[in-house]
């Protein structure tokens, strides 16, 4: 998941948001359909059975979650991001016990707080006065909007059960999330700034299918069936540490002292997220 803030953070100098949202899950769509067309054909009244949950899962988890985080990548800071991004599982949490009746106990409390601590000591770089000087913009209700968003994908994909089997619908997901965006592609394509399908354009969509695409919303799949929404939930917070490894990496940023105390917060908070799961299993 975490592999998406490369995208965010380069492949949106080469490419309009939307139109990268847009032809990534297209693009993914395009891959796994050689490999379920023919299950999907022998389900077909499943699917047309299941077609309006399944276009709702797209256009949460592949549409808002696809083009807001790069729409607000162009008016607000990596730090306002980092930190609104970090409320999703807290609406994936209240979300689940509202409407869902899933229980929560001390001990996911507890993990839920100390993530958020982890995420805050990164974020603000162990620095209150960064905190205090924060200032919002329009892309920080984009990136609200995105978060609310993944907590209803989040939450529908696990509690509306399917009889598709796992690829199957990731496959019919991808191409509503992308029907979802075509209209806002079109209207970005001709009144804002056009698509330049070049070389950065192939590489940038490939990479953005495959690794946030493809391989994390399958993985992400398979530990809700195993974890539960709000468990899984909180293992986004760890995106925040590999987004600061990637960072060290591949664009050259330091990795300082509160890094370090994040990232036990963080690994501590969601082991004591999911200890009492693992008790009751």
């Amino acid at each position: 998941m975490a592999s998406n803030w490369i995208v965010a953070k380069a492949g949106v100098q080469f490419i309009p948001p939307i139109s990268l949202a847009f032809w990534r899950w297209l693009i993914v769509f395009l891959i796994l359909l050689p490999f379920t067309f023919v299950s999907l054909k022998k389900n077909f009244a499943i699917v047309q059975k299941e077609y309006k949950k399944i276009f709702f899962l797209g256009s949460m988890g592949c549409g808002i979650c696809g083009a807001f985080p790069f729409l607000a990548g162009q008016t607000t800071s990596v730090t306002n991001i980092g930190i609104i991004y970090s409320s999703s599982p807290i609406f994936i949490v209240l979300i689940s016990i509202l409407f869902f009746k899933e229980k929560i106990n001390i001990l996911k409390i507890t993990g839920l707080f100390l993530c958020l601590l982890g995420v805050g000591a990164i974020i603000i770089k162990g620095n209150l006065s960064i905190l205090i000087s924060l200032s919002f913009t329009i892309g920080d209700f984009w990136m609200l909007a995105s978060s609310i968003g993944w907590a209803l994908y989040s939450i529908f994909l696990f509690y509306w059960k399917s009889n598709l089997e796992l690829f199957q619908r990731f496959t019919l997901i991808a191409f509503c999330g992308s029907l979802s965006l075509l209209p806002f592609y079109l209207f970005e394509e001709i009144f804002i700034r056009s698509t330049m399908f070049n070389s950065q354009f192939y590489g940038w969509t490939l990479f953005a299918s495959i690794s946030p695409g493809i391989i994390a919303f399958s993985l992400y799949t398979v530990a809700q069936k195993k974890l539960g929404a709000s468990v899984t939930g909180l293992t986004l917070y760890i995106g925040t540490i590999y987004g600061a490894v990637y960072g060290y990496l591949l664009f050259n940023e330091k990795i300082e002292m509160y890094h370090y105390i994040g990232t036990i917060l963080v690994f501590s908070g969601v082991y004591l997220a999911q200890k009492d799961y693992e008790k009751k299993t």
